[in-house]
């Protein structure tokens, strides 16, 4: 009999798998929609510190999942989300912040008891080795013996155009500051990346499902296999229905479910269950079994949009192999109703894998506390079927504001005259799908990529017209900060995302319509029945969500095993656990 069956081998699923798999007398089964992937046989893509490949290998994504991104967005789009175990620290930009403490501070006061700061710090501590903060004095908010390893880019391998915009930000009052997760303030950091000690990626995949951990005989580890519902009798899970790679159908039956396929497919896997929105689910003929209308509500994700400059051969980093997102800015808005530091602008030393992106520096913004609520839906009851995802970016009048702000900052930033050796053109951009078909790896792509590249090192005074010809289609920076109703066009139809959706499962009190699950992931109304990954956030942290994700696991595991740390004063104490297991 199955002890433990994790539904999704993501972030958060590995994380599972591999501490619950603690205990030999616990049978653990992972199982995920993916291939594979370990230490041994992860591909170079993959494998780099330089990120850019991984998440244009469609073999590595879901494929046919898409997703309308602004509140005013004409079509949907392609939205890349991993289908491989590791999930999105297989193919993510590698970052490892953490968020600011209120983040946490406001999960608790909306409802997710035990989520505040002070108990989730033990475990931001407890999955990292912070190779660069590792004296004594510093254990107070780093760790040094976890399974995520983090360092920073040391500074001879920043690269000039990076280097450039470090000290211009520096003369607007930005200082450059040690710890990106330190105290929360504004400034410039060197961003802190999770690699191992040979400079490669470390998914939750080998991090954690290292090769000690896959010869556990308790842990079983199934991939290419696609979950289609959680098996409910009398209101307790009681197992999974999961559809093999060959199409053959099984259902397997376990003490406790655990359902961590991510803020996209975890609510899906819900709603298949009958866990959602009553009549919706009438609607697909799917038979209600717990009326929850907010599965599928609140879906956040961080609003982008970017500004680029083509460099100059003096701009580039010499480096091209190096991890790419090197340097982050971190502000506040000022806006009414708007918190501390809720800006974020990641300034890249190259912005794309190929010869034009080794080619554009870009610092790349968004929104870090954003307001804007999305919902998605079924498009029917097959398991195979995407879900209907519309994300209602810039819909928070706030977002809107602050992206036009963060576009107008880069704008200016990168006009400087101090920048004027590392780079040429400035030009607004996005991750559009234009772009992202351009990006794809093939011959014809290559070829045009290379004659574009071409043309822009040779153009000399005719670089600006050709950038705004070719690439930019018309728009430029003047254009845009010389005309607000220009601009807000301009950034509600190219808001982008930073692949971050959350919030779809949330946890909060169980009186709450709209809450999914309690504080400890139990899915409110069926017992034995846990949710753990993004989609329990019941609001989005000022942070790349990898390693938020990533903390929450590690805690929910000792949630589940009966043992958590309570306000730091060590695992168990003062622990309220209302029915064992999950």
């Amino acid at each position: 009999m199955i002890d433990y069956l994790i539904l999704g081998g993501g972030s958060a699923g590995c994380v599972l798998a591999a501490r619950l798999s603690e205990d030999p007398d616990k049978q653990v089964y992972l199982i995920e929609a993916g291939r594979d992937i370990s230490a041994k046989t992860m591909p170079p893509a993959i494998r780099s510190r330089y990120p850019g490949r991984a998440y244009l290998d469609v073999s590595n994504i879901w494929q046919r999942l898409t997703a309308r991104m602004g509140h005013r967005a004409p079509t949907t789009r392609r939205y890349e989300q991993a289908r491989i175990l590791g999930g999105g620290s297989a193919i993510n930009a590698l970052m490892t912040n953490r968020g600011a403490p209120a983040d946490y501070d406001e999960w608790q006061a909306l409802g997710a008891e035990g989520w505040q700061w002070e108990n989730c710090l033990p475990y931001f501590r407890k999955l990292e080795t912070d190779t660069d903060f590792s004296d004594p004095q510093d254990a107070a908010l780093h760790g040094h013996d976890g399974p995520m390893r983090i360092r920073r880019t040391s500074a001879e391998r920043l690269s000039p155009f990076v280097k450039g915009v470090m000290k211009v930000l520096g003369t607007k009052g930005l200082a450059h500051k040690p710890d990106q997760n330190g105290p929360w303030e504004e400034g410039v950091f060197v961003g802190a990346v999770g690699v191992s000690e040979h400079g490669e990626r470390i998914p939750t995949s080998v991090c954690y499902l290292t090769d000690d951990v896959r010869r556990r005989s308790n842990l079983t580890i199934v991939t290419h296999c696609v979950v289609d519902r959680v098996l409910i009798n009398n209101g307790v899970a009681i197992g999974a229905r999961v559809v093999r790679e060959n199409g053959d159908v099984e259902s397997l039956m376990a003490r406790e479910v655990i359902v961590s396929a991510g803020a996209i497919h975890s609510p899906a896997v819900l709603m298949r269950s009958g866990i959602g929105p009553a009549q919706d689910l009438v609607s697909l003929g799917i038979t209600p079994v717990v009326d929850r209308p907010g599965v599928g509500a609140n879906l956040m994700e961080h609003p982008s949009i970017a500004v680029s400059a083509w460099l100059t051969r003096k701009g580039r980093t010499a480096f091209p192999e190096e991890h790419h997102e090197q340097a982050v800015v971190r502000f506040s808005s000022g806006l009414p109703g708007t918190v501390p530091c809720d800006m974020h602008g990641a300034i890249l030393s190259r912005s794309g894998w190929h010869s034009v992106g080794y080619r554009l520096g870009t610092i790349f913004f968004w929104v870090n506390k954003s307001y804007s609520r999305g919902r998605l839906r079924l498009a029917s009851a097959d398991p195979l079927d995407e879900p209907e995802v519309s994300f209602n970016m810039l819909s928070d009048e706030r977002d809107l504001q602050r992206l036009k702000q963060a576009l107008r900052f880069g704008a200016q930033t990168l006009s400087a005259d101090a920048l004027a050796g590392e780079r040429s053109v400035v030009f607004p951009s996005s991750y559009s799908p234009r772009v992202a078909r351009v990006a794809m790896p093939g011959a014809f792509n290559g070829l045009q990529r290379g004659v574009l590249s071409l043309l822009l090192d040779i153009a000399g005074p005719l670089r600006g017209w050709l950038v705004h010809r070719l690439v930019t289609q018309g728009v430029t920076v003047s254009k845009l900060l010389a005309d607000d109703t220009a601009l807000t066009e301009f950034v509600q139809r190219n808001v982008g995302g930073t692949w971050h959706p959350s919030g779809t499962c949330r946890m909060g009190r169980a009186d709450d319509p709209l809450a999914v699950t309690t504080g400890d992931g139990r899915v409110i109304g069926v017992a034995q029945l846990c949710v753990c990954d993004a989609s329990l956030m019941p609001s989005i942290p000022c942070a790349n969500t990898n390693v938020p994700t990533i903390m929450m696991a590690e805690r929910m595991a000792d949630l589940i095993k009966g043992g958590a740390v309570d306000s730091a004063k060590g695992f168990g104490a003062g622990l309220r656990v209302t029915s064992p297991g999950c």
